[in-house]
């Protein structure tokens, strides 16, 4: 599975907003400059989220975004799903496209063992978690957490 640069932007800008958004709400490009995304790019993807409600906007001077509910309450897997749809290693684990030889296939094994690590991370990370990896500049190098 590749993440596009959509859900990855999408992914910072709800982040910006979680880590932005707490007193007052988040202009787009406020988050656009921060994020370093382009305006009309982070405008489609905020029409998406605030479709699924992971959002609310207010108008006028003092408008912008904020969310709807609390960090915690956010997975990146909500947020990665949201923008990118199906989140498989491979077509044949879909329901739409079953694969006639799943039966006596052991890379289905794997494929599904895959699937399902990609998710537990996914599902089982938080924006809180991500915040609080931020706060406390959890980070190596590369970008990555050090747990």
């Amino acid at each position: 599975m590749l993440i596009s640069a959509k859900g990855r932007y999408a992914l910072r800008c709800m982040l910006d907003i979680s880590l932005n958004g707490t007193e007052s709400n988040v202009k787009l490009k406020d988050i656009a400059e921060r994020q370093d995304i382009p305006i009309k790019y982070l405008e489609q993807i905020i029409s998406s989220i605030q479709k699924a409600g992971f959002v609310k906007s207010e108008r006028g001077p003092s408008g912008g975004y904020r969310l709807s509910r609390p960090p915690e309450e956010y997975t990146v897997g909500m947020i990665i799903k949201l923008i990118e749809g199906d989140t498989v290693p491979v077509s044949c684990l879909t329901g739409s496209n079953s694969c006639e030889r799943s039966d006596q296939c052991v890379s289905m094994i794997l494929w599904k063992k895959l699937n399902d690590a990609v998710n537990s991370v996914l599902d089982g990370t938080t924006l809180a978690d991500m915040i609080d990896w931020s706060s406390k500049g959890r980070l190596i190098e590369i970008g990555i957490p050090d747990y």
